[in-house]
């Protein structure tokens, strides 16, 4: 149906358009209808009739369009009085006539009402009927505002000549002299602007606008050289020749891609990490619960300490993040000191797919399975190239039926909502404890926040999964844009109450698999040596019933060691290893020999820790051994060389030879005995008799008896009353 103030298209054979009439005015009692045409400049209304206008719209040669292109959308408070009192003059002049219909649309009758206003105001009648047709072409008087935008042929660039005048702003000594108004930007000019642009702002140093502006000047406009103090130095012309920097930046702004700058300026990923358009959303990406898992590491900004020795400060730990790009419910976490890197991805991942009631009881925390339920696999997993590219992860592809994809280098932001996790983690518990990294630089004489570590790592574990339950459960999301369907079935932005409400009304994309597929896809395998003192790993010492049952200790020292394969978990590495079948399927648990239960109950991270310094220790004491080494040598060869010196003397004053020497040992060995007896006896009363004392005397200053005498004559002339 037709109705005035409608815009009607006309199509001409070829489908294309041929021309846009506004309807003004109909008269249903005599079939017609007054138009004007909207394209043409000064147009005025004409008469069509309505069956004609109707059989066109059914015959599709006329679209009426639903939206006008030429109503000025635009409200009072924008127009400027300048403005609003233009419009307002030239309506008062037309508003007496244009409501005078169907008078109006007569050209004999429109010409008298024209002629009437030409008389009262003064004004010329070509004003008169451009006012009047720019008020019907727009369809209300905000048609009659001055049209700006269409002055000074805009979208092409003006020439410029010699004889050209100074176009813009003219220089202040112009004022002065007419023949210093300044310069116009001209094709050269402009070659010269973008010359100077890449050669001194699109690069790596970055320097200001400015900077380059003043480069161009001196480097592209100069008059000449000339020589000041040795150094060649660029004349330039004077102000009034050159460009000003307002225009120059004028021009820049106008002609240059501010992307393509940035990018040459801060490098493509600085630009697409930090200066790119903001448009999408990461819910987009998932339909449902389970559609995308986003996994990503940080280094939490606190100081830990060792749990076996406190004074112990162990550095900074690593937390995993598993996080529901739907609901951005955190659906696994993993707190160790495992770099970024597989291990870490593994034991988050493992987290992730198993149920967390008896996670959380490890470390003395009692839930619900509703609290946390979320032991499911997703359809995909997005990840950095770091740990979700390699071996590892593809064996999950394989086994665990799930797809991973990962970011370009350096677009972290591509993961933006577990990002977000852990700032939000941060500032609810991390840096409100002790040995929390403080945001500034040390002052001097200020105290070391490292030296504040309290923590060890099974606590600051609780306290992060406290803080993950809490957001979870309470964490209220202002900016996450909830569907019409969200908002009419009451759901809070609470990652637990879109996560429910996803799995009622969205589900499909979670799964499940048996807990043994789960850890044998994830657990990183390794080989053992089995040897007769038990199935060694590490320096570390395992046994299992199979092991025992098969007799593979007695075997080992009987036959030679061979190597097993085993899997293992790192969370528990040190209390046990899992080994794996030959086809792949089962594993026998083998448990830590009594010998190192000095590693029993603590984690992967804590026993490479202990580890490290029992190296470390051992290092230390090497030393020390080595210097006491060092000194008993040089005692040792002391002595050594004494004696020589001693036995060389004596064989010197009695010749005896080498079967007189040796003939006589056994004898030798009873003087010499029985004189150590008589030394080393006991006597309380701390007197010894003279002729012992005349024998040890003689023996320790090198007595020497005569070769016919033996030591046990000597004895018996000193003692002839002895036995």
């Amino acid at each position: 149906m037709l109705t005035v103030n409608a815009v009607l298209e006309w199509i001409d054979d070829q489908l294309q358009v041929r021309s846009l009439e506004r309807v003004l005015w109909i008269d249903p009692c005599n079939d017609r209808l007054i138009v004007i045409d909207l394209d043409k400049t000064g147009a005025l209304p004409v008469e069509r009739e309505m069956s004609q206008v109707n059989k066109a719209v059914t015959d599709g040669l006329v679209i009426k369009r639903s939206v006008d292109p030429y109503a000025k959308l635009i409200s009072e408070s924008q127009i400027k009085e300048k403005d609003k009192q233009t419009r307002d003059r030239w309506w008062s002049l037309i508003e007496s006539i244009v409501s005078d219909v169907p008078d109006i649309y007569d050209p004999r009758l429109r010409g008298a009402m024209v002629a009437q206003i030409v008389d009262k105001s003064g004004v010329s009648k070509k004003y008169v009927y451009r006012s009047l047709s720019r008020y019907w072409q727009g369809g209300n008087k905000n048609a009659l505002l001055p049209r700006y935008y269409n002055c000074g042929n805009p979208g092409q660039e003006k020439k410029v000549t010699e004889t050209s005048l100074k176009r813009g702003r003219k220089s202040r000594l112009g004022k002065f002299d007419p023949e210093k108004q300044g310069v116009n930007i001209d094709e050269d000019m402009k070659q010269l602007f973008r010359v100077g642009v890449r050669l001194y702002y699109n690069t790596k140093e970055r320097y200001p606008l400015r900077h380059c502006f003043k480069m161009i000047q001196e480097n592209h406009m100069n008059l000449g050289y000339a020589s000041v103090h040795g150094v060649n130095v660029p004349i330039l012309p004077p102000s009034h020749e050159l460009p000003t920097f307002g225009e120059f930046k004028y021009w820049y702004e106008k002609e240059f891609d501010l992307k393509a700058t940035l990018q040459a300026r801060e490098g493509v990923r600085r630009c697409h990490l930090q200066h790119r358009a903001v448009l999408g959303t990461s819910t987009e990406m998932s339909f449902g619960p389970g559609s995308i898992y986003q996994i990503d590491a940080t280094i939490a900004d606190v100081y830990l300490v060792n749990s076996m020795d406190r004074t112990q400060i162990i550095g900074r730990p690593i937390i995993y993040h598993v996080k529901d790009a739907f609901s951005r419910r955190i659906v696994g976490l993993y707190v160790g000191l495992e770099g970024p890197s597989w291990n870490g991805a593994k034991m988050a991942l493992a987290n992730t797919f198993t149920e967390k009631v008896s996670y959380c009881a490890e470390f003395g925390i009692h839930i619900n399975e509703e609290d946390w339920d979320s032991a499911y696999l997703p359809q995909a997993l997005l990840g950095d190239r770091g740990e979700l590219i390699g071996f590892n992860s593809d064996n999950v592809v394989e086994s665990l039926e799930m797809r991973i994809s990962n970011t370009p280098p350096y677009r972290c932001d591509w993961k933006g909502i577990v990002e977000q996790s852990f700032r939000i983690a941060n500032l609810k518990s991390i840096k409100w404890v002790p040995g929390a990294v403080k945001e500034r630089a040390l002052e001097r004489g200020e105290r070391d926040y490292r030296l504040d570590a309290t923590l060890d790592l099974h606590q600051f574990t609780r306290l992060m999964i406290y803080t993950v339950l809490n957001h979870n459960n309470s964490h209220w999301m202002e900016w996450y844009n909830r569907n019409e369907f969200m908002i009419q079935d009451h759901v809070n932005p609470v990652p637990d109450q879109l996560w429910n409400w996803g799995i009622q009304n969205r589900s499909g994309h979670l799964r499940e698999k048996p807990s043994e597929i789960i850890k044998l896809a994830l657990m990183e395998r390794d080989y053992a040596t089995v040897t007769p003192f038990g199935i060694r790993y590490k320096n570390r010492h395992y046994s299992c019933q199979k092991a025992i049952d098969e007799q593979w200790f007695e075997r080992a020292r009987n036959r030679g060691s061979w190597k097993v394969e085993f899997a293992f978990d790192s969370r528990n590495v040190a209390d046990t290893i899992n080994l794996i079948s030959k086809d792949g399927m089962s594993y026998e648990v083998c448990t830590l020999l009594e010998r190192d239960h000095k590693y029993l109950g603590k984690r992967h991270e804590e026993v490479l820790d202990i580890e490290e310094q029992e190296k470390l220790d051992l290092q230390l004491y090497q030393s020390n051994a080595a210097q006491s080494d060092a000194e008993l040598r040089a005692i040792r060869e002391s002595i050594v060389n004494e004696a020589k010196q001693q036995t060389e003397e004596a064989n010197e004053n009695v010749s005896l030879s080498n079967a007189q020497r040796t003939k006589g040992i056994r004898t030798n060995r009873t003087v010499s005995k029985e004189a150590e007896r008589r030394r080393e006896a006991w006597n309380l009363g701390d007197m010894k008799p003279p002729e012992e004392l005349s024998i040890v005397q003689k023996v320790q200053e090198g007595y020497k008896p005569s070769k016919q005498s033996s030591y046990l004559d000597m004895l018996k002339k000193q003692n002839p009353g002895g036995s």
